[in-house]
């Protein structure tokens, strides 16, 4: 960062100065990998180039899918040989794999950014860089690079040539946010989850239904601390250095239906998944049957996109299946509901959330199978004081957390405005005793974050 400062004016040695760290940064975390993002940068930025001066539809039709089998060829490789090798093994009885194959962290995080350049430059909303140092810079960016937000070309680019500026109430906002952030990640997230979530997901047949069921709302609270966690210290770490970056977490648990929910949560996936493929496919174009169709492939793909497990599949065909019941109610009944339905619909949108979470965390569909057993058949309300009196640590961090997520916006706005007006000195007192927090709560084992094996 103090290099960074003293390279603000000369844009070319400041770009390729955070760009060769972002490398190291990706170097650190995934080794000899880094060299991915090597050949994404130098094929798709040509590849863009290419398309731009295509003499014909047909020619830019082929050279897109040139970029989308480099990238989507090294995400089916990377993540989901062994798991086609598997299904191939159950159909065909056969014996292949598994292979040893390491994923690279954040491979589908840096994959989705580089097509949205290639695949805006083809419908010609974006003009391909003259500078490959610029499209480097872009891809590697290391802020967001192993865990999103998913940034768009087209709102980062612009941002780059322009001498950085970090105005009072941006600097307060990143101290908020990075702060905020790691209280989140490393305060709530690591101690539900190694004080309680991990072990009840690894052995729910050891556990009464009530506690599986707390389980499930901790993981709820868990994962979104853990993800919108990573977020906002991205996006802090990149407005102190003068990017600006879109929220990726808008308070998800609030939502009245799980299509609002989709609005809220990991907004820089699902906006990409709807403009790159619900659109492409047709959207709500081409009729109603098409359209929940669509829903449901491009949930079905989304899911895929979390995982290569069947368990990830189903997750994203509940949600896709409850989009497209959503939209046929929408159309049946167009009238806006009153405020008793806002209430039911917000409590049925989060436990059906909190249900579909429980395939997207367990081990295999076993465990699934285990949980949902244990809550309906071995609930046992009777422990219920039992239950409090032992997990009294737990509940108070699960309760913290969605306390803190159900505050009014206009309560962060003010608590981010204080800091802003406070000494440079206090904002650093703020960022000591949140480092001191972490340390006294954190527990032994480094908990990674949750998107990282994405």
């Amino acid at each position: 960062m103090l290099v960074y400062r003293a390279l603000l004016h000369q844009q070319q040695l400041r770009i390729l100065w955070v760009t060769i760290f972002s490398l190291y940064f990706y170097y650190k975390c995934a080794g000899i990998f880094w060299l991915l993002h090597v050949v994404i940068v130098i094929v798709d930025y040509n590849l863009a180039h290419w398309i731009e001066q295509a003499p014909s539809k047909n020619r830019k039709k082929w050279l897109l899918v040139g970029s989308l089998v480099l990238n989507l060829g090294m995400l089916a490789y990377f993540k989901y040989t062994n798991y086609f090798a598997e299904l191939l093994n159950a159909a065909a009885d056969c014996s292949l794999g598994p292979w040893d194959i390491l994923l690279p962290a954040g491979i589908s995080f840096f994959t989705f950014q580089s097509l949205s350049y290639t695949i805006d430059v083809y419908r010609g909303e974006l003009k391909a860089l003259d500078s490959i140092l610029d499209y480097a810079f872009f891809v590697t960016f290391f802020p967001q690079m192993v865990a999103g937000p998913i940034v768009r070309a087209a709102d980062f680019l612009p941002q780059i040539n322009r001498v950085p500026f970090v105005s009072r109430e941006d600097f307060g906002r990143a101290v908020f946010l990075i702060c905020t952030g790691l209280f989140k990640k490393a305060v709530i997230s690591d101690y539900i989850s190694a004080n309680f979530v991990d072990r009840v997901f690894d052995s729910p047949l050891q556990y009464s239904g009530l506690e599986n069921l707390f389980a499930v709302y901790g993981y709820a609270i868990q994962i979104y601390c853990d993800f919108s966690g990573y977020s906002d210290m991205a996006i802090g770490l990149a407005l102190l250095m003068g990017f600006h970056f879109p929220i990726n977490f808008n308070a998800p648990y609030q939502s009245k239906s799980v299509t609002e929910f989709w609005r809220r949560w990991h907004i820089s996936l699902s906006t990409w998944l709807r403009d790159y493929l619900y659109i492409p496919l047709g959207g709500n174009k081409k009729g109603k049957i098409r359209t929940y169709i669509n829903l449901m492939l491009t949930m079905l793909l989304g899911g895929l996109w979390h995982g290569a497990a069947t368990r990830f599949i189903i997750w994203g065909g509940l949600h896709g299946l409850a989009l497209a019941i959503e939209r046929w109610i929408k159309q049946v009944y167009p009238h806006s509901p009153g405020l008793l339905r806002k209430a039911l619909g917000a409590l049925l949108t989060f436990h059906f959330v909190c249900f579909c979470w429980i395939f997207f965390r367990a081990q295999d569909l076993d465990t699934v199978y285990a949980m949902i057993s244990q809550i309906w058949y071995n609930f046992e309300p009777q422990i219920f004081s039992e239950f409090l009196d032992g997990y009294a640590p737990v509940i108070f961090w699960v309760g913290l957390g969605y306390i803190l997520h159900v505050l009014p916006v206009s309560w962060d706005q003010a608590v981010q405005n204080t800091i802003t007006k406070t000494p440079l000195v206090f904002k650093a007192c703020i960022i000591v005793l949140i480092a001191a927090l972490v340390l006294q709560v954190k527990s032994a084992d480094v908990q990674p974050f949750i998107y990282f094996q994405f």
